[in-house]
């Protein structure tokens, strides 16, 4: 199974230092673009972001970043 290509552009997200956030690889999460568990069966798991520093950061939309979930522009080539 492939994941669902949700968007084609980043999410930027406002991170805070020292928390933890669980990023969506599946792309079915209805709370975009972090996991809230509809991977259950399809083999995807979420991807654990811990913010070193509290900043914007740029999680992937298109789900096929090979940047742990942030945006390396593989968006502008689907």
């Amino acid at each position: 199974m492939k994941a669902k290509i949700v968007q084609k552009s980043p999410f930027p997200v406002e991170v805070e230092s020292g928390k933890t956030y669980f990023y969506c690889t599946c792309g079915l999460s209805e709370n975009q673009p972090f996991c809230n568990g509809s991977h259950k069966g399809t083999g995807f798991s979420p991807l654990k972001f811990e913010a070193k520093e509290s900043k914007k950061v740029y999680f992937c939309g298109c789900k096929n970043s090979s940047n742990n979930g942030l945006c390396d522009g593989t968006h502008s080539s689907l």
